[in-house]
């Protein structure tokens, strides 16, 4: 009898743990509803966001309550499918157009502000084209359809995106690619791949962040994060690889960056009337 006693209360300080991870702040603006990618720029308390394909071109900065402060239209860029945000430490963000769920883009573009909390209510972007190296088929293959990314982090003086696989029988496999963060017409390089878990979109990679160390990464799903760290170089896949759980229903999570070292803000599209255009804290402890 004592040991079942022992097994429940287990089980129910584990689920209240589990539980504890995800913290729902605030219905964010309506301006908000398909929210694709967040982040945090040294020197503002704002999160800057984006929205997915078919929204205006604009950058929305909020506070981390969630109310809606500011909005900067790129003048220059078309939200074709705008699916993350990057940043350096310098002041420049980073607009990843690089959502392609049909695998079959040729106009891959990231656009580049630079001094971005300088700008008020617009800023004009240069440009970063590219294709996948290892792309040949325009669309691809069904069994091959990696070759879009909702996931953009900078280091070092370059881009990294993370691929989104949609294959037809996916086995979870998330691609890494490498760009030099400067304007120019490129391929990217595919420098590594790690499969995440088994199925389809609880494996889907829809956001990425890197710390302001540059020494960790995480990687977010519908269902999960993944944190990277104790890599060398940008060898991401390398080091120590920890998968959390996100607790609840699941919504379509599209946006994640770091709050702190041991919490993340995460943001999702709005599904329903009751369901999505949240933020959230997620601890990562």
């Amino acid at each position: 009898m004592r040991g079942l006693f022992l097994i429940l209360l287990f089980t129910i300080t584990s689920c209240v743990g589990q539980n504890e991870s995800l913290k729902e702040i605030n219905h964010l603006s309506k301006e908000l509803t398909e929210i694709s990618g967040i982040e945090i720029l040294e020197g503002s308390d704002l999160i800057w966001a984006i929205n997915d394909s078919g929204n205006p071109n604009i950058v929305y900065g909020f506070t981390q309550k969630g109310e809606l402060q500011q909005e900067i239209e790129i003048e220059n860029a078309e939200n074709v499918d705008w699916e993350d945000l990057a940043k350096d430490n310098h002041g420049t963000l980073y607009i990843a157009d690089t959502g392609n769920n049909d695998n079959d883009r040729e106009d891959l573009t990231i656009y580049i502000i630079k001094d971005f909390l300088q700008q008020k209510e617009e800023a004009t972007a240069k440009k970063i084209e590219f294709s996948f190296e290892d792309q040949e088929a325009f669309p691809a293959d069904d069994e091959n359809m990696n070759f879009g990314s909702e996931a953009l982090i900078y280091k070092d003086g370059f881009l990294y995106m993370f691929t989104k696989n949609r294959s037809k029988h996916p086995d979870g496999t998330v691609n890494v690619y490498k760009l030099p963060a400067k304007p120019g017409t490129y391929k990217a390089k595919k420098i590594g791949s790690y499969q995440t878990c088994e199925g389809k979109r609880e494996c889907w990679i829809t956001a990425a962040s890197i710390n302001s160390e540059e020494n960790e990464v995480i990687l977010l799903s519908e269902e999960h994060v993944w944190k990277l760290s104790n890599f060398e170089g940008d060898d991401f896949f390398g080091g120590k690889i920890q998968q959390y759980d996100i607790p609840g229903k699941r919504t379509q999570k599209e946006s994640i960056c770091y709050k702190n070292s041991t919490t993340a803000f995460l943001a999702d599209e709005k599904e329903s009337k009751k369901k999505g255009r949240n933020l959230y804290e997620f601890s990562l402890k």
